[in-house]
């Protein structure tokens, strides 16, 4: 993250995110795929990485299909963002590994009082016998895995972009970590 001072000298919070070249590969139509999307190259690959199979869409690091919610996009690269668009952005958030029920649920614990000896950060009864059978009911909230799930940040604004280094500042935090994959969508 880093601050930009916006025209009536005030300062903002953004995010600067590096913006791979990304080009449309294929437009896979119903006829023909059986369904509508837009195929998409994105960042550049030594060419020696490519298999021979790919060599002919071009030397990218990876492809994404997206579904279009717009008529017809030509083979080539896509439209850039402006100052002032508002977009959402999707991406895997920062995994945090095995945790406990308060940190991942939010839970309060147990009374520090009264003999309770160690169960501070406890989860408490999960429901026994009677509701669920003599088992665990399905979406019960337990420790478990945090994170890396995808996330999506709705309603963030284009602060600045630069060309010449392929940087988009946006206002605010996004999803994951540094290097992580980000999709940005402009909405409308």
């Amino acid at each position: 993250m880093a601050q930009v001072f916006d025209t009536s000298g005030r300062v903002q919070p953004v995010t600067v995110i590096k913006a791979l070249p990304v080009i449309v590969t294929q437009n896979k139509t119903l006829e023909k795929d059986g369904y509508e999307a837009l195929q998409v190259g994105y960042g550049v690959q030594k060419e020696s990485r490519v298999n021979k199979a790919q060599k002919k869409k071009g030397n990218f690091i990876g492809y994404k299909e997206v579904r279009p919610h717009f008529a017809e996009v030509s083979l080539g690269e896509l439209e850039k963002f402006e100052v002032g668009d508002t977009v959402q952005i999707s991406g895997v958030s920062k995994g945090k590994g095995f945790q406990g029920v308060v940190k991942r649920h939010g839970f309060h614990g147990g009374r520090r009082s009264h003999g309770q000896k160690h169960s501070e950060r406890e989860p408490g009864s999960i429901g026994g016998a009677g509701r669920a059978g003599g088992r665990v009911a399905k979406g019960m909230r337990m420790a478990g895995r945090m994170g890396g799930d995808r996330v999506t940040v709705k309603n963030l604004k284009v602060v600045d972009v630069n060309d010449t280094e392929g940087t988009i500042y946006i206002s605010g935090a996004v999803p994951g970590r540094r290097g992580t994959l980000l999709e940005l969508r402009i909405m409308n």
